[in-house]
């Protein structure tokens, strides 16, 4: 089994889904996560291969957020596509990511990834609340590479 297979357990996914689909609930935005082994390049720029590869980059309103995780560099990076980079408070994807951190840091993996989620979720609703036409545009589950 791969480090990626074993960096959390089916129970721990399906609680990150239902995280997703808790902070999704009152906004347009998009929130995804994936996790890979590592990359050969930089971890923002993979992030942002990794957020056009999910098609992120189509959202209608630009508000996609990409939670990637390289599993074996022990790196993670926070990808928010223009629209929530525009509306986003200065610091908050710093303050974000020192909470994710905080967990991992404790091997809390499962923890840190939905503590990253919820604050998302809740940045998102503040400015992208969620409208009676609203449609899910990409997939919650967490995709792996």
């Amino acid at each position: 089994m791969s480090h990626v297979e074993q960096f959390l357990t089916m129970e721990e996914e399906q609680e990150i889904v239902q995280a997703i689909l808790e902070a999704e609930r009152n906004t347009s935005g998009e929130i995804r996560v994936h996790i890979e082994a590592s990359t050969k390049i930089d971890h923002f720029s993979r992030a942002q291969q990794i957020f056009h590869f999910l098609k992120m980059d189509n959202t209608k309103e630009e508000n996609g957020v990409l939670l990637y995780v390289a599993v074996d560099d022990k790196k993670f990076v926070i990808y928010g596509d223009s629209g929530i980079d525009r509306a986003v408070p200065k610091g908050f994807w710093d303050t974000t990511r020192d909470t994710i951190a905080d967990y991992f840091i404790k091997g809390d993996f499962k923890q840190g990834i939905i503590a990253g989620i919820l604050s998302a979720g809740k940045e998102l609703k503040a400015h992208f609340p969620w409208d009676y036409n609203d449609t899910n545009e990409l997939s919650d589950a967490i995709s792996k590479g």
